[in-house]
């Protein structure tokens, strides 16, 4: 007999046909009543399946009495509660994958993108505008300061994108890194006044939430632009959007968002924003890859062995 398991959201669509192969699946994820479905298949669900933004909470792992393991396609951030699956015995894996790569690609990506005005002018060409005259240049990136707020794995993934574009690098974090020769800001502020445009890639936590507010942006200045690649929570939205309003910076890329799915109507509106829909680690090669992790780690536990990537 399959084993039973709960999917709490929709994933990369052959790892979904793998688990249907191989499972007995319960979608939470189409259900219009989520509470009452899982109180139908509470008694026979032995694992869940959800992702690292989406997670799983107290309240789910106390509702499956016969929980086993909870497999999250990516890595979580303090989306599943790791001492409630603790207390309960409940083993959580995740897929830890290289995105440092993806991720740093996205970001130059948009970096160009909202610099070089290739959004703005894709549309320029398919209104037929060009017809009337050409569109208003955009900023040269080579020769310019990128400003790289938190330099982990993808944030030095970034400044070697950036350098060899011809930008010159510069970062701020909690700590100087002893091993790299970027010059360091303890000071965010200083360093918006001294950057180009600055890149956002430090870790969601309460320390970094609204990091980047009103008086960051007014230091970057009307000739500065900002990409987001991090979290939208440590950028304080309102005041983003007052400031691009108000031209008290030049441009935005953003990939993320506070209340995703939904983006605030005037980003939407606005021609000198970039946006895409938290795609930093969305290639095919890296949700391959998640899924077959995933997907071992079931498989092992199921067969009675141990998992290969547990977190808890």
């Amino acid at each position: 007999m399959k084993p039973e398991i709960l999917v709490v959201t929709p994933l990369h669509a052959p790892t979904l046909a793998a688990l249907e192969c191989e499972f007995t699946v319960h979608n939470l994820w189409t259900a219009p009543d989520p509470d009452s479905f899982i109180r139908q298949v509470s008694a026979s669900v032995r694992g869940a399946v959800t992702n690292g933004l989406v997670g799983f909470s107290r309240g789910r792992i106390e509702a499956l009495p016969e929980l086993e393991i909870i497999a999250c396609f990516g890595t979580p951030r303090g989306t599943v509660d790791l001492d409630a699956a603790k207390q309960r015995g409940v083993i959580v894996t995740n897929t830890p994958d290289a995105i440092t790569e993806s991720v740093a690609d996205l970001a130059l990506g948009l970096m160009i993108a909202v610099m070089r005005r290739i959004c703005e002018n894709d549309r320029y060409v398919r209104a037929g505008k060009w017809l009337d005259g050409p569109p208003p240049p955009g900023r040269e990136v080579r020769g310019k300061t990128c400003g790289i707020v938190g330099l982990g794995r993808i944030g030095r993934g970034i400044a070697r994108r950036a350098q060899a574009c011809g930008m010159s690098v510069c970062y701020h974090g909690p700590r100087e890194k002893p091993d790299v020769e970027y010059p360091y800001y303890n000071n965010l502020e200083r360093m918006a006044r001294a950057v180009d445009c600055l890149v956002v890639a430090c870790p969601a936590t309460p320390a970094t939430r609204n990091l980047v507010d009103a008086r960051i942006l007014d230091a970057l200045g009307p000739e500065g632009f900002l990409v987001n690649i991090s979290r939208g929570a440590n950028v304080d939205e309102a005041a983003l959007i007052a400031a691009l309003r108000d031209g008290r910076i030049a441009g935005a890329g953003l990939d993320v968002f506070r209340d995703e799915p939904r983006v605030p109507s005037e980003l939407i509106a606005m021609e000198q924003v970039v946006l895409v829909p938290h795609i930093g680690s969305s290639t095919r090669e890296v949700r391959e890859a998640r899924g077959e992790k995933l997907l071992a780690n079931l498989r092992a536990h199921f067969a009675g062995k141990p998992v290969l990537t547990p977190i808890a």
